[in-house]
């Protein structure tokens, strides 16, 4: 199978162009390439597809197997993988996911896809939607247990569940025995992601992710995006312009236009290399 081994601020996958591949099973492929030892290494398996509805199509796996609705960092090096490879020559192009179509505009340097703004649309904040078992109309600063310890969430989804926190000393967690304990809460009945946010100031934050199926990743665009809408309903940062976002592999910029009720995420797109694995 010949792949392309992609980052977004270090949110790495390997993606597939199924314009000219054909990958038979893409849940037992995506286990296989993301172990880090015995495969390529990744956060997952990503394939670009031809579509009937849209330019073309993103198919994400997780690195267990599981089927991911929505990638914010991955979809940036679809397009860019789209453009490079010439299946879709647009600096402005769409593509269908799970989560509905996405637009995005590239940032072409010297022929080359450098970078990618996400029309990520609009934040769910209905609790049945995201879903979290909560009373309410939203679920906005919630109390949750985990340890017979108190902290409170927001849950947004951006096409995919979020349980956004904000606490300090987020660099000191333990993120392998304290993530799963968020991920798998009886409060999420499709389990859910979960960002660890520190506010650095009224346009910044710090932020670590523990991703449901993929574990604690570098980035997490989705969860970006989560982390800044979740950061302006609280009122911790300034609505009326970007958020920066400080993940571990990188920086994005996440502006939720509150009067079209659509967020914009924009970041690098970066390939790592290409070559071929056996399946």
């Amino acid at each position: 199978m010949k792949f392309t081994k992609m980052q977004g601020c270090g949110n790495d996958y390997v993606y597939v162009n199924c314009f000219e591949e054909t990958v038979e099973d893409p849940a037992a492929a995506a286990i296989r390439v993301s172990d880090r030892h015995f495969g390529i290494g990744s956060d997952g398996l990503i394939l670009l597809k031809p579509s009937d509805i849209a330019d073309c199509e993103m198919d994400m796996y997780n690195l267990d197997g599981s089927r991911g609705a929505m990638c914010g960092n991955g979809i940036r090096c679809v397009a860019k993988l789209a453009y490079d490879s010439g299946c879709v020559r647009k600096e402005r192009m769409s593509i269908a996911t799970m989560s509905g179509i996405k637009i995005i505009d590239l940032t072409v340097e010297n022929g080359r896809a450098v970078a990618a703004r996400v029309n990520m649309g609009a934040p769910i904040l209905e609790p049945e939607k995201i879903p979290v078992l909560t009373e309410g109309r939203t679920a906005i600063n919630v109390p949750i247990t985990v340890d017979d310890k108190e902290y409170r969430f927001t849950g947004v989804s951006m096409g995919n569940p979020h349980a956004v926190i904000f606490m300090d000393g987020i660099r000191a967690l333990k993120l392998e025995e304290f993530g799963p304990k968020f991920e798998c809460h009886p409060l999420f009945p499709d389990r859910v992601n979960t960002e660890f946010i520190e506010v650095v100031d009224r346009h910044t934050l710090n932020m670590r992710v523990w991703e449901r199926g993929s574990g604690e990743t570098l980035a997490c665009g989705t969860g970006a995006c989560a982390a800044a809408v979740a950061a302006i309903l609280n009122g911790k940062v300034d609505g009326d312009c970007p958020v920066k976002v400080r993940l571990l592999g990188g920086e994005l910029t996440i502006e939720w236009d509150r009067s079209e009720n659509t967020v914009y995420m924009t970041g690098p797109a970066v390939t790592v290399f290409t070559g071929e694995i056996e399946l």
